[in-house]
């Protein structure tokens, strides 16, 4: 009745600004905390990520890509699913992502591979600069070099100067020409001006049995997959290749200590999608991947698996798959690889 009461130009006054906060709140409420997709009509994620892993069960992409699926899938609220596309060293599943549609429900768990398959193939099938869309830096495992113990030496600078001595006979296994352990020890030569012979396996688990029987005298592999054997006593570890000491193995010594601070070879994993994928689908992957490597569980489950969270922004991924490129090749040149 007081309201009525009011001349017509008060009346106004009050309602005005009363209808425009109430459509400024229909129009901004149904947004708030929700990511819409590139059309703006649905809010991401709506169903089911499939999560590519180029690599087989239990490998360490497999094991890092398993973990952070699990976290994603808790935080969004819908499934994230795991698919092991093995072959053609990891170029399978790059592929497939590769060529997925730009909606964020295919995205891909990489490992070094990504930068490294330039280096060593011809063919691909796709372009690692132009048909992938980098989201997060995920993880990392530090390699370590493993002696058989029969070799008499306890650190880097006596096997440098045992292979010095005996030129040619040392020799040291690999998963293959042109994985991680291979480049390693290729970048070694080069560094510490030695001799020693590469014996390529089908993979690194095979080279660390053939180290295991005495058949090769050193391999560089993961710490995660060389743990048991460095407990059991079977293999000797003489150096990390890292700039930092690792937890799970405190006594043994770094490139950098031992006086060769360029003898680095990490095994990284990031997380990216095909390209064109939408900023904002990015940005959202991003910042649930951060959260989940922040979380007490997954870092837990990392450090029983000896793996080391390294979150880092799309744009540090990107960054970091171009560096390696440009290492491995330089690498890779002096070896004398040839693209297949």
């Amino acid at each position: 009745m007081v309201f009525a009461a009011l001349p017509r130009h008060n009346r106004l006054a009050i309602l005005i600004p009363a209808l425009i906060a109430i459509l400024l709140c229909l129009n901004t409420a149904p947004v708030i905390g929700q990511t819409a997709s590139s059309s703006g009509t649905q809010v991401y994620p709506n169903r089911t990520i499939r999560m590519i892993l180029p690599f087989p069960v239990g490998a360490p992409s497999d094991i890092v890509g398993r973990a952070i699926a699990q976290k994603l899938a808790e935080q969004f609220g819908v499934a994230v699913v795991p698919d092991n596309r093995v072959g053609a060293g990891g170029n399978l599943g790059i592929a497939l992502a590769a060529k997925a549609a730009p909606d964020g429900y295919t995205i891909m768990t990489t490992s070094p591979s990504i930068a490294l398959s330039p280096v060593l193939y011809k063919e691909l099938g796709y372009d690692p600069q132009k048909d992938l869309a980098p989201i997060a830096r995920l993880a990392q495992i530090e390699n370590v070099m493993l002696v058989h113990p029969s070799v008499p030496v306890k650190n880097l600078k006596q096997f440098i100067e045992l292979a010095k001595k005996q030129p040619g006979k040392l020799n040291y296994g690999s998963g293959g020409a042109g994985t991680t352990n291979h480049l390693a020890n290729e970048l070694l030569k080069t560094i510490s001006n030695i001799n020693i012979v590469h014996v390529p396996y089908k993979g690194a688990t095979v080279a660390i049995t053939a180290l295991l029987g005495g058949e090769v005298d050193q391999v560089v592999v993961s710490v995660a997959s060389s743990l048991p054997q460095i407990r059991s006593g079977r293999v000797r570890p003489i150096v990390v290749l890292s700039e930092k000491r690792v937890p799970t193995l405190p006594d043994v010594q770094t490139s950098t200590e031992a006086g060769i601070p360029e003898f680095k070879m990490s095994i990284w994993f990031g997380l990216l999608g095909p390209a064109k994928l939408p900023l904002e689908i990015i940005n959202k992957l991003n910042q649930e991947s951060m959260k989940a490597l922040n979380s007490a569980d997954l870092q837990q489950r990392f450090a029983g698996a000896g793996v080391d969270a390294w979150g880092g922004s799309a744009a540090q991924m990107d960054q970091l798959i171009r560096s390696e490129t440009a290492r491995y090749t330089k690498i890779a040149d002096k070896a004398g690889l040839k693209k297949e």
